[in-house]
């Protein structure tokens, strides 16, 4: 999930790994979701990329450090 906000200054949390496109559009940043959904933010699209970079980064280091290796057979 990232943290962005909406032209009005609200705070939202989005989950990043539905977010399928993103715009520029002048002083705003289009985020298009995989449901179809749309969310204008106040963030530039390099924002919301590094952002997203970051998230997924933080889920697989997560991921990798709680795999069990699995013994191989005798």
């Amino acid at each position: 999930m990232i943290r962005v906000h909406r032209l009005n200054g609200q705070e939202t949390v989005v989950n990043a790994e539905l977010i399928e496109s993103v715009e520029s559009h002048g002083q705003e940043t289009v985020l298009t979701l995989t449901t179809g959904n749309k969310i204008v933010v106040r963030e530039p699209v390099t924002e919301v990329v590094q952002l997203t970079i970051d998230y997924k980064k933080t889920v697989y280091t997560q991921a990798q450090e709680r795999s069990i290796t699995c013994p191989s057979p005798s």
